[in-house]
């Protein structure tokens, strides 16, 4: 029978001790060069490939592993241009301390509470749309895994990576207000994670879980009041055609002059349902996004939209988190963002 190799057989070949052995391994300069030499040599010769990296991981008090819960499916968020940019900013900053990053799920692919109980981590970044009361959340929270959300949400043990999701949209709203739109209407990301689909009553706005949404909605109330908003499932290019559709197919004097999306993917699909009611953008119908996201299946169509910088909120959020780790708070960040003006706002048609 095969035995396998262990880091004591490897000191026994070298001639060292166990712990000389161990020092070799870390690259601790209290081992001589040629002392070290001679322990991965014997390594080598044995086959042995290093002491468990677990095993060392669990004797520091640490895993080596930051949960990232995403808002959705992880389906849609390999999808979500946006998401795969914050996840990027997370892995590149992780990376860099040998730290794996482990997605979980938002909706139907979330672990169960017993499961949650058992997830080793070291830390957990809720990464979208700051659920503010979310089992997951509040499970980790007992369990005094360190804490980072995204946007929320706003609790005192948790580091807040933020950005101005009301004044954004306030002043994309007034970019539409000043060119003279003043029916306008949103098509707005999940309230809840329940796939609801259609227009929002002031029941289901009231009991919106996610602050990012609120947030937007509020955005545009601020300058236009109380307006009409749809609600999508899932943040879908296909969810923002169906919901274009709903508002854009309509008799011309109840159609909306403007549609403020609450993402980037959203108002693709708008576009695509402007497009296929032959409307044109912006002459009939002005669209607007929020995210800054890379799309660039839209060719010679430029968005007007909301930038947020995505990768540094990712980064960031890393950041928080392997302090946390360290047993170091970090203060909140309220991230800036920015209104670029493409060639989907214009003013109103002149006859409505």
């Amino acid at each position: 029978m095969t035995t396998r190799p262990t880091l004591a057989r490897v000191a026994a070949h070298a001639g060292v001790s166990p712990s000389t052995a161990s020092l070799a391994f870390s690259g601790s300069p209290r081992v001589t060069p040629a002392t070290r030499d001679r322990v991965l040599a014997s390594a080598a010769a044995l086959g042995y490939a290093g002491p468990d990296p677990l095993a060392a991981s669990l004797r520091r008090g640490r895993v080596g592993v930051i949960g990232t819960f995403v808002g959705e499916r992880l389906l849609y968020a390999f999808r979500d241009p946006v998401a795969v940019q914050l996840l990027d900013g997370m892995a590149g900053v992780l990376g860099t301390h040998g730290v794996g990053l482990l997605l979980l799920a938002g909706d139907y692919g979330r672990p169960t509470s017993e499961q949650i109980a058992r997830i080793p981590l070291d830390a957990a970044i809720f990464a979208t749309c700051g659920l503010e009361d979310d089992p997951a959340l509040h499970q980790l929270r007992a369990r005094g895994v360190p804490i980072v959300g995204l946007e929320g949400p706003d609790l005192d043990d948790v580091v807040l990576i933020d950005i101005d999701d009301r004044g954004g949209t306030r002043i994309l709203a007034q970019h539409l207000h000043d060119l003279g739109h003043r029916r306008v209407e949103v098509v707005a990301m999940p309230l809840r994670l329940d796939a609801s689909r259609g227009p929002v009553n002031a029941a289901r706005r009231a009991r919106a879980h996610y602050r990012d949404v609120r947030h937007r909605l509020e955005g545009v109330e601020d300058v236009f009041g109380p307006v009409p908003a749809f609600e999508t499932p899932s943040n879908a290019v296909e969810e923002g055609v169906v919901a274009g559709r709903a508002i854009l197919d309509v008799p011309a004097h109840r159609r909306p002059t403007a549609v403020i999306a609450q993402s980037d993917v959203l108002a693709a699909g708008v576009l695509k349902a402007a497009e296929e009611l032959g409307l044109r953008v912006p002459e009939d119908v002005s669209v607007a996004g929020f995210d800054g996201a890379d799309l660039h299946w839209l060719g010679e169509t430029r968005l007007t939209t909301v930038v947020q910088p995505t990768e540094e909120k990712g980064r960031l959020a890393a950041e928080a988190a392997m302090q946390l780790v360290e047993g170091i708070t970090p203060p909140d960040v309220m991230l800036p963002v920015s209104l670029r003006i493409g060639t989907t706002s214009g003013a109103p048609p002149a006859d409505r």
